[in-house]
């Protein structure tokens, strides 16, 4: 009996882990750039028993018996699958329009003052810096970086933005002139092994080492000819690629195996007491 509750206890926590991570897909439904995540199951160590006499039947299932303590979420896999585009006609809305392709903004941080994020989430605004000048960052306030890493700032007196081939910025000024910027872009070969943020960022790990990989492994910045791989366009923000009609299936079933787990410890704790009980 304590043997079951261990088990059930034990995938309990998962299971709440996953139902967590579904109720934030939900949450981020609506979120510009979002990409869903799912939590995938493996199974703990088990125990094997082979204390009976080898069966000559022939059989799919391996001899013996194999007692589990359970299942723990090996992975919480994102979703890369590219979200569908909206119309907004904003001039400083700007969508990818090919997959694992990232804006880089600067993020603030504990440790060395300051970390490169990645994230899809295109909109972005103006705001003042200094006297004369404004920074364009994004919905949170973060700086948008260039394609050399630094934040883009300008004059304030800009009459309208436009978007030209390989993701370069053009701000327009009402006597005619124009400033180019090239928003940074970054290739992500392997999303899964970035580390997930907050919200819409993700960012390269802390332990590469550890991983066996290198930054070469992990992202390509687009720069100079490999500009023209950069699938952008503006006026438009890429939605949430969130399905929430099956993220509400796997809310449903992931609940009833939480409440079998549950159901499981209650029983087996009843059954001790009955053994308690016996006189």
């Amino acid at each position: 009996m304590i043997r079951t509750m261990i088990t059930a206890t034990n995938t309990l926590g998962q299971l709440q882990s996953q139902i967590d991570t579904i109720s934030h897909n939900i949450a981020n439904s609506n979120t510009t750039g979002y990409k869903a995540r799912e939590a995938r199951f493996s199974e703990l160590l088990y125990q094997q028993f082979e204390n009976d006499q080898l069966d000559p039947t022939v059989r799919q299932s391996p001899v013996g018996i194999r007692y589990g303590v359970g299942a723990h979420i090996s992975q919480i896999q994102m979703n890369t699958k590219q979200g569908s585009l909206q119309l907004t006609d904003r001039d400083l809305d700007f969508a990818f329009t090919k997959e694992n392709q990232y804006f880089n903004v600067i993020m603030p941080d504990g440790v060395n003052g300051q970390r490169t994020a990645y994230t899809r989430q295109g909109d972005f605004y103006v705001t003042p810096v200094a006297a004369g000048q404004v920074m364009l960052v994004n919905n949170e306030g973060y700086a948008v970086a260039d394609s050399n890493g630094n934040a883009i700032s300008f004059p304030d007196n800009m009459k309208n933005f436009n978007l030209s081939e390989g993701g370069t910025l053009l701000v327009n000024y009402p006597d005619g002139t124009s400033l180019n910027f090239e928003l940074a872009v970054t290739q992500i070969q392997k999303p899964q092994s970035m580390e997930q943020l907050s919200g819409t960022y993700i960012a390269l790990p802390t332990n590469l080492d550890e991983l066996g990989l290198t930054e070469a492994d992990l992202y390509t910045d687009l720069l100079g000819a490999a500009r023209t791989q950069v699938g952008m366009t503006n006026q438009k923000i890429e939605m949430s690629n969130v399905d929430v009609s099956k993220e509400m299936t796997d809310l449903i079933n992931a609940q009833r195996s939480y409440q079998f787990s549950s159901r499981a410890i209650t029983i087996a704790d009843q059954m001790l007491g009955l053994i308690n009980g016996i006189r």
